[in-house]
């Protein structure tokens, strides 16, 4: 296969495209679509959004040192986009995507009733790396609808939550399931 060199930036597709909402109180209450984010650590459990300090929610994120990734689905890919095209300082999201925030258990942001999965997150470190800050943050608690968690279990099942990803500034349904981790293992035992 061929290969081209192109002009160096963000190529690593697809992205979790998410609902990052933030505020302590219902008048700061907003959110911002992000695709720069993931996890960073497993124990502990720390994850990371970047935001451009230009943002109505970087302020916001800053002083309250909280937020909270809500995943994203098919049906929420319009409120996904306009909230990400649209600024906080003209619009009160929430109200205008008919979302529904409720007030975390352990940090000072809202959650997204319409997600499947919120995220709470406390900020622990602000890292300055050019057009965009990461906000370092430790991940407090996860709320999940009740009909992802595995039976008996702790775990998540996501397979059927229609979760949308970003790649190349188009969103994307997920596709389907390829293999699991370690199936690669299972293969070279079976020859």
């Amino acid at each position: 296969m061929a290969k081209k060199i192109i002009h160096p930036g963000t190529m690593i597709y697809p992205l979790p495209a998410v609902l990052v909402s933030c505020g302590a109180t219902p008048d700061e209450f907003n959110i911002l679509t992000i695709a720069w984010t993931g996890t960073i650590c497993s124990k502990p459990p720390l994850c990371y959004i970047s935001v451009r300090p230009n943002r109505h929610s970087y302020a916001i994120i800053k002083k309250n040192m909280a937020f909270v990734i809500n995943l994203t689905t098919e049906s929420l890919v319009y409120p996904t986009d306009w909230c990400g095209i649209k600024s906080g300082k003209e619009h009160n999201k929430f109200e205008a995507m008919k979302l529904t925030p409720i007030m975390s258990s352990l940090v000072a942001a809202p959650l997204i009733e319409e997600s499947p999965v919120s995220i709470e997150c406390k900020v622990s470190q602000i890292i300055p790396l050019g057009s965009h800050d990461m906000f370092v943050a430790e991940v407090l608690a996860i709320h999940a609808d009740e009909s992802l968690i595995k039976p008996n279990s702790n775990s998540l099942e996501l397979d059927n939550a229609k979760l949308i990803n970003y790649a190349g500034g188009k969103y994307f349904k997920m596709g389907e399931e390829l293999g699991s981790f370690g199936y690669s293992l299972q293969i070279e035992k079976e020859n």
